[in-house]
């Protein structure tokens, strides 16, 4: 198939544009690898260190671990049949309309709310770096990927292309400066040995308690893996990159957040005043490496750049899923000629740059937006849990890629996501988040039951691949479409 081609209409829908699998082998790969790299572990990761100690390192296993079972069970899903909507099509088809209403619709309010994250840190860092008002690079950024993002999808694969090799070169730099420092062999280096992991008050100087906190920190800089499954679907071999990807992420994050971590905890005091800037600065300075902040800085921008680029294109496609099963606006269907769903980019952009308009002119409440998305991350994993144990237990021929020990290890997952949900409602520091989150799911699952019942299972299709039927691009459906009720669409689902 070439390269940015779509594929052929459906009959009814003459010249409907489409989504493309304009996404290529090496971009997915980048993504999926990039995905869980952001300013978390450059900078964030801070925060959890010196929270636990050096126990952190166990928060960071946990974490990973949660990470490593959820991915598994959406590669399960998603290479059975690879959708744009991911795991809130699979909630939509195994649970009802209600759950992938609602996980869809917070997973987009996630996304959105990570652009003026990831913009105004880029903001800060460029306008200390060039003395220009923050607020100029942070809306220049937002331009220019969001511009970049309406083109083509394959101007997304690249840019991010580009991205993850750059957090990868830097990560593997630093791994590596890490390792000769740790061994005594690094030229100048200032710090050498392990013993940081004992030192100053022991292992778990603060107790398990805040090593379940710091768990919450480390779950939060995870978040990511999962787009590899709805980039994947404008792929040429949506199924091959999914199955990568899912194998992949034990290494990724066992080299690149507990090998880094492990790093961190061991070469500087978990209580060290310049751990504050950040972990990685803080190591490096202790390694006296010329220009560690100017150096991090770059790191910083290539991260957030990545992250922003990575959220317009997610909360788009969420977007664009959602008014394909007519669970959102008709207009966010709507694709151009070159594939790309553009009222779905522009509105998640412009809702994205109100938010950072918020910022600057009322702080308190963009404190609460983003406190509004502090328990989604866990939502999502909850559901893809629960999704993949009632599509498991339905599904008959066997799938391509298995969860390991079904049910067992899928129940504890379930378990385990809500004892997290519990500690969050403990520790105090996070109760505004979790509330906040359960009001806005409260009310999306209210919406999502009213649709229910009104409309049956829905009105849309049921996708099977990246490239579903489209609406045509004066935003109507294909003739055909508007005859595909609740049976009708259970019938075009794959059987399980």
């Amino acid at each position: 198939m070439p390269h940015e081609s779509p594929v052929p209409p459906p009959s009814g829908s003459p010249g409907g544009a489409q989504l493309t699998q304009g996404l290529k082998g090496r971009q997915i790969t980048m993504i999926s690898i990039g995905g869980v790299i952001g300013a978390g572990l450059f900078v964030g990761s801070s925060t959890a260190v010196a929270t636990a100690g050096p126990a952190v390192i166990l928060a960071f296993l946990a974490a990973a671990a949660l990470v490593v079972l959820v991915m598994q069970m959406l590669g399960e899903m998603a290479v059975a049949n690879p959708d744009t909507g991911s795991f809130s099509t699979y909630a939509d088809r195994a649970l009802g309309r209600w759950a992938g209403f609602s996980i869809g619709w917070l997973y987009w309010w996630f996304y959105v709310l990570v652009i003026p994250i990831e913009a105004i840190a880029a903001g800060e860092v460029l306008g200390g770096m060039t003395g220009v008002p923050s607020w100029l690079p942070t809306f220049a950024v937002i331009a220019v990927l969001a511009g970049t993002n309406l083109l083509a999808v394959r101007n997304y694969g690249e840019f991010e292309y580009w991205f993850a090799l750059l957090k990868v070169i830097a990560i593997v730099g630093f791994l590596v400066l890490g390792l000769l420092a740790v061994f005594g062999v690094l030229p100048g280096s200032g710090t050498s040995g392990v013993s940081n992991l004992w030192s100053n008050g022991g292992f778990a100087p603060k107790g398990g308690i805040a090593v379940l906190a710091a768990l919450l920190t480390a779950m939060f800089s995870f978040q990511g893996s999962e787009i590899v499954t709805i980039a994947a679907a404008e792929s040429e071999d949506p199924k091959k990159n999914i199955k990568k990807a899912v194998k992949a992420v034990v290494w990724r994050l066992g080299l690149f957040y507990l090998g880094s971590i492990f790093l961190v905890v061991s070469l500087v005091p978990w209580n060290a005043e310049g751990l504050a800037a950040g972990s990685y600065q803080a190591v490096l300075e202790r390694m006296n490496v010329p220009g560690a902040r100017q150096i991090m800085d770059v790191v910083v921008v290539i991260a957030v750049c990545s992250c922003l680029n990575s959220a317009i294109y997610t909360a788009s496609r969420m977007a664009f899923s959602l008014a394909r099963r007519k669970d959102a606006p008709a207009a966010f269907a709507v694709v151009s000629r070159g594939g790309v769903p553009r009222n779905a980019v522009a509105a998640s952009t412009v809702v994205g740059i109100v938010a950072v308009l918020a910022n600057y002119l009322m702080p308190q409440v963009f404190t609460y937006l983003l406190a509004s998305s502090g328990a989604i991350a866990l939502m999502m994993y909850l559901v893809i849990a629960v999704t993949q144990y009632a599509t498991r237990r339905r599904r008959q021929e066997p799938a391509e890629v298995r969860m390991w020990l079904f049910p067992y290890l899928t129940v504890a997952t379930i378990v385990f996501i809500a004892g997290v949900l519990v500690l969050m409602a403990i520790l105090p520091g996070h109760r505004l988040e979790l509330w906040l989150s359960f009001g806005l799911a409260a009310v999306l699952v209210t919406l999502g039951l009213r649709l229910q019942r009104k409309y049956g299972s829905g009105t849309g299709t049921g996708h099977s691949a990246g490239t579903q039927s489209p609406a045509r691009s004066d935003g109507t459906e294909p003739p055909d479409a508007g005859a595909r009720g609740p049976a009708a669409r259970r019938e075009s689902a794959p059987q399980r």
